[in-house]
């Protein structure tokens, strides 16, 4: 029986899932501005969101969607879009709320579950890191569907180091963004590096 991966190529795969999860981008920056305006019991369902909705992104890619934007390119430029637009708007309502701590107010919520695994779809750096992953560490027909499937598992481990870190990096944070003014500072920030995190990915076309 043909090996999978070898020890080489797994540690590949298992670094560059380390190092595209953990770097700044979307997810990262909106955990932390979760964490740090709602807390990190209110900010559970956005993170099992993230970790679970990516590794779900790369089966159905990896698994047949990939022919679908190679067969219609103008699906997948009609997706960057849209994406590019969510964020701008996710950018902007972040950067024009405010703590919830100490207030009723039902407008402020953090994201659900379902809309945390909905947003990866996007998010125009978890396109990349997907498309990437699967056009480096595919190296064959034969075992595509178990190398998918090896990849998402290490996007799962990985995703639950990578989304805990950010959020409870925000809760974190609270010792020191004590007021609600502070807060609203600390989003715009968010905000931004949001916006500019896009910003790659909308100039490499």
């Amino acid at each position: 029986m043909q090996e999978l991966y070898t020890s080489t190529m797994l540690l590949s795969v298992i670094s560059f899932a380390f190092a595209t999860a953990m770097t700044p981008g979307p997810n990262n920056f909106m955990l932390l501005s979760s964490g740090v305006t709602f807390g990190y019991k209110r900010t559970l369902a956005h993170i099992i969101g993230v970790m679970v909705g990516f590794p779900i992104m790369i089966l159905a890619v990896g698994l047949g969607l990939g022919t679908v934007f190679e067969s219609y390119p103008l699906l997948y430029d009609l997706l960057k879009v849209v994406g590019i637009s969510y964020l701008l708007w996710m950018a902007w309502k972040i950067a024009t709320s405010s703590s919830s701590m100490g207030s009723d107010d039902k407008v402020k919520k953090p994201f659900t579950l379902f809309q945390a695994m909905l947003f990866q779809w996007v998010n125009p750096k978890a396109w990349v890191m997907v498309i990437t992953a699967i056009g480096s560490f595919i190296t064959s027909k034969e075992d595509a569907f178990l190398q998918v499937l090896v990849i998402a598992f290490t996007y799962l481990c990985v995703g639950f180091l990578s989304t805990n870190f950010w959020a409870l990096g925000g809760v974190y944070l609270q010792k020191f963004i004590s007021n609600e003014k502070k807060v609203k500072m600390f989003n715009r920030v968010m905000a931004v590096l949001i916006i500019l995190s896009v910003v790659p990915f909308v100039l490499k076309g």
